[in-house]
């Protein structure tokens, strides 16, 4: 307890004395407790003073945990002369019920299937030297009602014409003029975050690049890192098809092509 208490003097800063006391006894509870967290568990591990109502008075503050996040690791683990990038990534916890904020259906990589659950995106930032990662910036994924709709709408009208959009370009369609790209409300969520993410690093820290799984390679993915300045690093599908630049020599009267011969994409 006196050793937990002493790493938390960090952000003593940003909170409370009352609030630093109740998170020292969330933590001790997070370390020793057995099995699935709760407030009921977590009261049964604490010592002295983490009684059942003190953690639910902890977790019923509100606290600027991106601040705290981002001010402990500057003054434990934030080291200037090394180069870091962005890690991103999603985390689906099952979850019962009717009544939770923001309980809703999620693709779960775990069981490869969609389940009740709630949804986190986290930002890490990665020490490229030390192969480390120190988690920043947790946000919880909520879906907008008219998103839900939209969705109910989609699968409404397939289970009533029984028919799915056929893969590939419809017969007969023409080249049309190129619209400005219009990003999904997944993608604008995390647009979101990262921002957030960067204001909070402000100019202590010089990145580059944004790592992302392969849900996220693709064009729009792509196109929302650009937005931030940044560089997504991600894994293509494997039947992606690849472009390079053309460097031929241009021979008679047509247009100079701009793309090299098609490649696919090796796993």
């Amino acid at each position: 307890m006196p050793e937990i208490l002493a790493l938390l003097q960090n952000i003593a800063p940003l909170v409370d004395k009352t609030t630093l006391r109740r998170m020292n006894h969330v933590v001790f509870g997070m370390l020793v407790a057995s099995g699935r967290v709760t407030m009921l568990g977590l009261s049964r591990w604490t010592e002295k003073g983490g009684s059942y109502r003190t953690l639910q008075r902890f977790y019923q503050s509100v606290l600027p945990w991106a601040a705290l996040h981002w001010v402990f690791f500057r003054k434990r683990f934030l080291k200037p002369e090394d180069e870091y990038l962005i890690a991103g990534d999603e985390v689906v916890v099952s979850k019962a019920g009717k009544k939770t904020y923001g309980l809703d259906r999620f693709f779960s990589g775990l069981q490869q299937q969609v389940i009740p659950s709630l949804s986190f995106f986290t930002f890490a930032l990665v020490n490229i030297r030390e192969a480390q990662s120190y988690p920043i910036q947790t946000t919880q994924m909520v879906k907008s009602a008219a998103e839900k709709a939209a969705r109910q709408a989609e699968a409404h009208k397939v289970k009533k014409t029984g028919e799915k959009k056929k893969p590939g370009r419809p017969k007969g369609s023409k080249n049309k003029k190129k619209q400005a790209m219009v990003l999904n409300p997944e993608l604008v969520r995390i647009q979101t975050a990262l921002h957030t993410l960067l204001d909070t690093v402000g100019g202590v820290l010089s990145l580059k690049y944004v790592a992302l799984d392969g849900h996220f390679g693709n064009y729009p993915s792509a196109f929302m890192v650009r937005q931030a300045n940044l560089h997504l690093i991600s894994k293509l599908r494997s039947d992606a098809a690849l472009y390079p630049a053309f460097e031929g020599a241009h021979r008679g009267r047509d247009l100079s092509p701009s793309m090299g011969r098609k490649s696919r994409c090796a796993n």
